[in-house]
């Protein structure tokens, strides 16, 4: 939602201060312009992203627009789904959380969180990992080793959307800039026009330049780094499973382990002791 209202306010604050100096707007409408800008871009777009990551990036922007973030709740209730599970084990031994890790989606422990539906990577992190401790007699370094390998590989990824749109947005101004000069180049085809129209085409020509900075730091740069910061924030998920998983499998208790994961937080999001110590005691 805040990636439209960003929009409207970047669109909103170049047309009105240019119409604040009694500019016409319609000026600022060349089709030609935007044709070559936005098939360059495009075309360049196309060349330099296999078929899967256009997907990926289609998928991001669409997730960045309507999905919702993590935040406090989210990271309460995922502490939650750990301590029931480390706390199943502590009780009844690992065989009892099989039947878990092997069908989440008709498990108790996982189907009475919305993380499960929500967010089926996060899922399947967990689940891959206790199978691990279940059929390995794996040591805590050696299992945090191997979760960070993960983790590091699921990073790549992720920030690869970002990566491919923050390559674009460095391309946008010289794209505008190959429009510029393809209008210069017709400005020279009229050199014996009067002034009016030398005036207009020139300005046709300029208007390329324009749309290719704004397009790149008005728009598709923010929305990379938008798209980063996600993927950054995303990751405090896996990280707060892994502390966990590795404190519970070096010894610690149930909410001794899920204090460990509650510490991998931000601070902004982090839950309270008391409301993790609340929330555990109630299930």
């Amino acid at each position: 939602m805040l990636i439209i209202i960003g929009i409207v306010v970047v669109i909103v604050s170049v047309l009105g201060g240019f119409l604040m100096e009694k500019g016409n707007v319609s000026l600022l409408y060349q089709p030609s312009e935007i044709i070559i800008i936005a098939g360059a871009a495009l075309g360049s777009f196309l060349i330099s992203s296999p078929y899967s990551l256009l997907v990926y990036v289609v998928k991001s922007i669409r997730g960045s627009i309507g999905g919702r973030s993590q935040g406090r709740a989210e990271y309460l209730e995922l502490l939650v789904l750990l301590y029931r599970l480390f706390s199943k084990i502590r009780k009844e031994g690992l065989v009892a959380v099989e039947a878990d890790i092997e069908r989440p989606e008709g498990s108790p422990v996982f189907s009475s969180y919305q993380v499960n539906a929500d967010n089926h990577n996060v899922v399947d992190f967990i689940c891959d990992n206790m199978k691990v401790i279940i059929t390995t007699n794996v040591p805590s370094h050696e299992l945090e080793s191997l979760m960070d390998l993960e983790i590091e590989t699921r990073q790549h990824e992720a920030l690869g959307p970002s990566r491919s749109l923050a390559k674009l947005a460095d391309a946008l101004p010289g794209l505008g800039i190959v429009a510029a000069v393809l209008g210069v180049v017709l400005t020279m085809g009229k050199i014996d026009q009067p002034p009016s129209v030398l005036g207009h085409s020139i300005g046709s020509a300029l208007t390329g330049t324009f749309l290719g900075v704004l397009l790149s730091y008005g728009f598709v740069g923010p929305v990379a780094t938008n798209l980063e910061n996600r993927a950054k924030k995303d990751e405090v998920e896996f990280q707060l499973i892994k502390v966990a998983i590795v404190a519970f499998v070096g010894g610690a208790a149930p909410q001794i382990a899920v204090e460990f994961g509650r510490r991998a937080i931000p601070a902004e999001d982090r839950p309270s002791f008391n409301e993790l110590e609340e929330e555990v005691r109630g299930k």
